[in-house]
């Protein structure tokens, strides 16, 4: 079984068919088509039902698909391992939260750089839902997620705690819109949570970024959940003020998380390092 033949499965399954496979492989359809008939010969089954242009995954395509993805991500990392020795290189791939890569990703980076300068760094940021299915799909070394959370594919470990507040603006004192990111963040499940737990119902106002969201807030166009530490580091600091919450709400978890089925990249191990001094303490 051949590894271009599953980077073309692959190709075809995330892109959603073999024309957007070809450009992304850069070559003909032609030969799209042809590898993915050479892997079906050799699995002895069929991967894609096929109706017009559309293609959706066989039983034998999903099963397939999850070992590929697996074994294309291992060669992928033996390549980074031999890297790692002979010089001292290779890439890590890193997704992480929004209000994380603002806050407490740099210091980590920093870190890395300094440990392992040869090693290019990739961040993705994104939501804690989103950057989950990445990990699990291998597109992602490693993420940074709030939590709690836990899966049995995947190796999880603290390495920050939050304290969430909710902020409200100096100003104006409008508390009817309740102001979070998009579905699939965890600070907005635990907004949501803390809203269902007032009397009065807020609208809900969804952001795409953090400090869109703290500028709403710090105009007085509604309220949001957000930790301490964050408030503390905005531009919008002066505008806002905080509350606290009760503990259950307010303690959250950021974990590291990568697949429990692949080795750890050079360079991860100084990640988790970074903040050992945060992985029991909370940082209120």
């Amino acid at each position: 079984m051949e590894l271009l033949g599953l980077a073309t499965f692959r190709a075809v399954v995330d892109e959603g068919g073999v024309l957007a496979a070809s450009k992304i492989l850069h070559t003909v359809q032609s030969n799209v088509t042809t590898r993915i008939k050479r892997l079906e010969e050799e699995v002895g089954a069929d991967l894609f039902v096929r109706s017009g242009r559309s293609l959706s995954l066989t039983p034998a395509g999903r099963v397939l698909l999850k070992y590929a993805r697996q074994m294309l991500q291992l060669e992928r990392q033996a390549r980074l391992a031999v890297k790692q020795v002979m010089d001292q290189g290779g890439e890590v791939r890193i997704g992480t939260m929004e209000s994380f890569a603002a806050i407490r990703l740099p210091y980590m980076l920093l870190r890395l750089h300094q440990a392992c300068p040869s090693i290019e760094v990739k961040v993705q940021t994104d939501t804690s839902h989103a950057l989950i299915q990445a990990v699990l799909k291998h597109e992602l070394d490693c993420a940074f997620i709030g939590g709690p959370f836990d899966h049995p594919d995947l190796v999880t470990q603290a390495v920050a705690y939050e304290e969430l507040v909710a902020v409200k603006s100096k100003v104006i004192q409008r508390s009817d819109t309740l102001i979070v990111f998009r579905e699939g963040c965890t600070y907005r499940e635990r907004a949501l949570q803390w809203q269902r737990q007032h009397v009065s119902q807020f609208d809900v106002m969804e952001m795409g970024t953090l400090e869109g969201i703290l500028g709403c807030v710090a105009f007085g166009l509604g309220v949001t959940l957000m930790p301490r530490s964050v408030i503390e580091q905005s531009q919008y600091r002066d505008r806002l003020v905080c509350v606290e919450l009760v503990s259950e709400l307010a303690i959250i978890p950021t974990l590291l998380i990568r697949h429990k089925n692949l080795p750890i990249l050079p360079g991860m191990d100084v990640l988790a390092e970074a903040f050992i001094d945060t992985a029991v303490q909370p940082c209120l």
